[in-house]
């Protein structure tokens, strides 16, 4: 596969930014170590993912083997730019809200931190995440703190016609419709409905500091629940509409497509991919003396259990630990493996909802139906060799 093959699939069927959330009204923000500390030797996974063909799109990873805070520091949390990365500047940047409303707002980075101060503690996902052999680690959990959308949205009065809210980014890039080249903004959009009641911020810090630029100084949408590619970076425009948002990030992009069974026949479906999955990982085995233990994260939805199975034998209960009880955010959990033979083995682990779901097989047919790579939620499997 050539780089631009693989650069083009990537970007039709599996690599954004992708939103888990829980959302913290009050309180300071936390910082969590996990809570066996450092101690061990953590043994590498032998199935590393490939090499990253697309750098300037998947420009960092969660690096699994080194998670060791439930809060992920941003130098170590995922990125992705589907553009360039604006430069912008604090005291330059405004923030329209604009479009079917009485009352057209403009506020600057000032403006935003005198209003009510919320902060969300929620574990982002990128919806492409573990969808190509190259991506693994789109994922990471942060505290961002900001002002709420819904009542910037009250106070400028949306009109009675708008049904749609997009946000719109600063960055830009060169795209083509059948055969004419625009160059769009990055843009993506939800139902009124949803930007009022989804618990959404215009969030200008991350875990406690000022947004770092490649995470969207200094202004950037965070909605508590749906994937990465809907909070937004580098805000620079809320636009009230009476239509639909067809933008390529809404309509061509990030669209999963399934084929499924309506009435004995075949019909093929395309979703806009919005809200998260279901999902856990195997993060790190560590051996302290002669005992094993396995860690990994839960995220995806209120987190009941995690299971985890070593080669073909039984499912297990693992251990909850940081995390244990929050809404969204991920949960750490742990595995005693006490004292394995030598050789290699399968470590796959499966997450359990509150509610009794239960985070799928690879070869479930939901997941087996799509074409794309979004929205991979599938059950992952681990290997290691034990000495």
């Amino acid at each position: 596969m050539t780089p631009s093959t693989t650069r083009r699939t990537l970007l039709q069927g599996g690599a954004a930014l992708a939103g888990l959330s829980v959302l913290r009204l009050t309180g300071p923000t936390r910082a969590f170590a996990y809570q066996d500390g450092p101690d061990g030797e953590v043994i590498p996974w032998l199935d590393q993912p490939e090499a990253n063909p697309v750098p300037e799109v998947i420009v960092r990873q969660l690096e699994w083997e080194r998670l060791d805070s439930w809060l992920t520091p941003p130098d170590q949390f995922f990125v992705i730019k589907h553009y360039n990365q604006p430069d912008l500047s604090e005291q330059d940047w405004r923030l329209e809200i604009s479009g079917l409303v009485s009352e057209p707002t403009t506020l600057s980075l000032a403006d935003l931190q005198a209003r009510e101060r919320q902060e969300v503690t929620f574990t982002m996902e990128c919806s492409g995440n573990s969808g190509p052999p190259f991506f693994s680690g789109g994922v990471g959990n942060a505290t961002w703190a900001g002002t709420p959308l819904a009542p910037l949205l009250e106070e400028a009065g949306v009109l009675e016609p708008g049904i749609e809210v997009v946000f719109w980014g600063a960055d830009a890039g060169e795209q083509t419709w059948r055969e004419v080249t625009i160059t769009e903004q990055f843009a993506r959009s939800m139902s009124l409905t949803d930007a009022l009641e989804a618990g959404a911020l215009i969030a200008y810090e991350m875990n406690g500091t000022p947004l770092p630029p490649e995470h969207g100084f200094p202004a950037r949408l965070i909605v508590p629940g749906w994937y990465g590619v809907a909070n937004v970076k580098w805000l620079t425009q809320i636009d009230v509409r009476d239509a639909r948002f067809q933008g390529h990030f809404m309509a061509r992009d990030y669209v999963t497509i399934r084929e499924e069974e309506h009435d004995g026949e075949s019909v093929w479906t395309f979703t806009s991919v919005t809200h998260d999955r279901l999902k856990s990982a195997p993060a790190k085995v560590t051996r302290r003396d002669d005992r094993h233990e396995v860690m990994g994260a839960a995220w995806g939805a209120p987190i009941g259990g995690v299971e985890v199975r070593i080669d073909d034998g039984d499912w297990q209960p693992a251990t909850l630990t940081e995390g244990a009880g929050e809404e969204f955010a991920w949960t750490f959990w742990t595995f005693d493996w006490e004292t394995p033979t030598p050789g290699e083995h399968a470590i796959t682990s499966r997450a359990v909802a509150t509610d009794g779901g239960v985070q799928p097989a690879p070869d479930d047919p939901f997941l087996t139906g799509k074409t794309t790579f979004w929205e991979s939620n599938g059950q992952i499997t681990r290997r290691v060799r034990i000495a």
